[in-house]
């Protein structure tokens, strides 16, 4: 449908010209307008078969014209775009019927292709749904890492899809669950959360299920299980790879069958409940260890949802550093400013502990320190402390992080790499970056390989999988030291 005509309304010169560039070079007719009111003519008279509308305007807001276009035009697609880059800006236009949502700055191969999509994928036409009422932001953060999950989540919040939330500790995987529930449809519903790994295995099914009276010695009464207690709402299963097998084995079949038996009991009760699952451990590794089921597996990951850690977001720390400051404030603390200084040594720290150990040096800061004004010293203070205390062998650190027992490579060279860009900061690395990494890597792999094989370069080769004049070259370039007597 290259013919179609496409309405645009944004009060931003630059992007409307842009954007009639890129898509009039790909066949379509283009009408551009700078307000809400330009484009609800053009909607009301019948023009138009796709509208890319901005939600900022200055006569009206976006998101409040599109329930006004879908009752008169039910068929017509709506792809909203926008600069307020937050959780609620996604959720409400998903909400008001929008076919999809852009977070600004957006690429503009990814528009082509959500056009495309708009204009040929079948319409089912429903009714107006309910409008997002103003709440205080579930979610804190406007980086591109967390656009991402914005959107998978406004996807996400009319159905009943069984999601899994990946990530390390403290990216805020329970944050993300409870937005999931209370702004999706078992929202008037209650949210029940469990800790698997703060269950002792023993009573795990009894904790799930539930029990009747005289099931087990202790049990004096019965007992309703979490799976009755979430009935309406979502269950919210945390640190999910912690669940023993035999637990495992049970779960499995309350999804298979959508009802479970108390402990005892002999009366299927109906399994009323979203399920959310939530950890931080490799559950693709722990199937192939065989410590986690695969079907199981498989019926809880319907939809991935990893959380980036801190380091990956660090645009988003002044935004987070505002809110724990505006926390401390509501709590009766002393109020305190981050200098720039300070500022920029919070970005570059590599944040093992997430968002959770960020929260933790905020809090310091406020109660510690009598300055209104934290310094760039005060924080460099603190997060050596924090270094110091993360080490086993205090006197043995010589950075700001100490290496993780079980880190793989790519954990490695990731937490290295991490350092060494927080070294610069604010300013970058020297250019040609790309070829340092290499060779540093490089370096070390041929000379320990070339150990491994006693100097002999033929069986090296082999190892590392190059042509032997390829590796003789390397020996050369890199100046690797060769075991005497090797071949």
């Amino acid at each position: 449908m290259s013919d179609a005509t496409i309405l645009i309304a944004d009060d931003d010169q630059a992007i409307r010209t842009v954007l009639t560039h890129a898509l009039g070079r790909e066949g379509y007719r283009v009408q551009t307008a700078s307000s809400a009111a330009s484009l609800w003519q053009w909607v009301a008279k019948g023009e138009g078969d796709l509208v890319i509308t901005d939600v900022v305007m200055p006569d009206e807001n976006g998101l409040d014209l599109i329930p006004r276009i879908k009752k008169i035009r039910p068929e017509l697609r709506i792809i909203v775009m926008s600069a307020q880059n937050t959780l609620l800006t996604a959720v409400k236009a998903t909400e008001r019927g929008a076919f999809e949502y852009l977070p600004k700055p957006f690429d503009l191969k990814e528009l082509s292709l959500t056009v495309k999509r708009a204009l040929s994928e079948p319409v089912d036409v429903v009714g107006e749904r309910e409008n997002t009422q103003e709440d205080p932001l579930p979610l804190i953060g406007r980086s591109v890492a967390m656009q991402e999950i914005y959107r998978v989540m406004a996807r996400l919040m009319a159905t009943d899809l069984t999601v899994m939330v990946t990530g390390e500790s403290g990216t805020g995987k329970e944050l993300i669950s409870r937005a999931l529930h209370d702004y999706g449809k078992r929202k008037s519903g209650p949210f029940i959360a469990v800790n698997m790994a703060a269950i002792p295995k023993e009573l795990i099914e009894s904790e799930l299920f539930g029990h009747e009276k005289g099931a087990f010695t202790g049990a004096t009464a019965r007992y309703s299980g979490r799976f009755e207690q979430a009935a309406g709402g979502t269950l919210f299963l945390d640190e999910i790879g912690d669940m023993p097998l035999e637990a495992q084995t049970r779960l499995l079949r309350v999804l298979q069958e959508n009802e479970f038996t108390t402990v005892g009991g002999r009366v299927p009760i109906k399994a009323d409940v979203r399920i959310i699952t939530a950890t931080h451990r490799d559950l693709a590794q722990m199937v192939e260890q065989g410590s986690f089921r695969e079907d199981l597996y498989y019926r809880l990951s319907v939809v991935p949802l990893r959380l980036p850690p801190l380091r990956e977001r660090a645009e988003d720390i002044p935004e987070l550093v505002s809110h724990f400051l505006r926390l401390c404030e509501q709590e009766g603390l002393p109020s305190k400013v981050i200098d720039q200084g300070a500022m920029a040594s919070l970005r570059g720290n590599y944040w093992s502990g997430n968002i959770r150990e960020l929260e933790n040096i905020v809090r310091r800061l406020t109660v510690l320190y009598s300055q209104d004004v934290i310094s760039q010293d005060i924080v460099e203070h603190e997060l050596s402390l924090i270094a110091k205390g993360n080490s086993a062998e205090e006197d043995k650190v010589h950075s700001p992080v100490a290496p993780t027992l079980n880190e793989s490579l790519g954990e490695a060279v990731e937490r290295h790499l991490s350092e060494y860009f927080a070294a610069h900061f604010p300013e970058l690395p020297a250019t040609g970056l790309y070829d340092r990494i290499l060779k540093e890597i490089e370096k070390p792999l041929i000379e320990l390989s070339l150990a491994s094989t006693n100097g002999n370069q033929i069986q090296a080769s082999k190892l590392l999988g190059l042509n032997r004049n390829t590796l003789r070259k390397k020996i050369k370039e890199l100046d690797v030291s060769v075991i005497k007597g090797g071949k």
